[in-house]
């Protein structure tokens, strides 16, 4: 067909258009994470640990493995929140756990943030981020450490910087996963 052959494009009555409706608004609620929202839990951080770098893992973590982690979390007061839509679905989470065994390290935390595919992009990292420095700082913690691969996570290291964390040091090829090495990135910020 040439050109001058095209025909202009048709439209459809109005009474025939689809109707587009506005997209419904983002909401949710953050509450503490329950033993119940496990089975949620395990199956956002295992999509990650498939299909992702952001964690170092290579095994998805059994609900036993997070149970264990939960009553451990729990035992030493620790923040793990979780937001949830008006529908009762979890959309995210985010905690803290110890740095370091040893106990001189008890003031110093490193946080995790993960959410379900379809809540990115829609600042609920940055709703969790918030609440969870709130309440690690109502906890008496002092230093919150993020630990963040070097590749494929930029949107979390922007995340953390907008929050005050400042870069402390980087680790090259310390992981090997999906057939390439990687490095870490340590950003910190005093809650004092």
């Amino acid at each position: 067909m040439l050109e001058e052959e095209y025909q202009p494009r048709r439209r459809l009555p109005r009474h025939l258009a689809p109707v587009v409706l506005p997209e419904a608004s983002f909401e949710y609620t953050m509450r503490d994470a329950l033993v119940t929202d496990l089975p949620d839990i395990r199956e956002i951080y295992n999509y990650y640990v498939a299909n992702s770098t952001v964690t170092f893992d290579e095994d998805a973590m059994s609900l036993a493995e997070w149970r264990d982690k939960f009553y451990y979390l729990a035992k030493l007061g620790m923040p793990f929140v979780v937001a949830e839509s008006p529908a009762g679905q979890l959309l995210g989470y985010a905690l803290v756990s110890p740095w370091k065994q040893k106990k001189a390290f008890r003031f110093t935390v490193e946080d995790s943030i993960y959410l379900g595919a379809a809540s990115t992009g829609k600042g609920l990292g940055r709703a969790l981020l918030t609440e969870l420095i709130e309440r690690s700082r109502a906890a008496g913690l002092k230093e919150i450490i993020a630990v963040i691969a070097d590749q494929g996570a930029e949107a979390s290291i922007k995340l953390h910087q907008d929050f005050g964390f400042e870069e402390i040091g980087r680790m090259g090829k310390v992981g090997f996963k999906f057939e390439r090495w990687l490095g870490t990135i340590l950003l910190q910020k005093s809650l004092k």
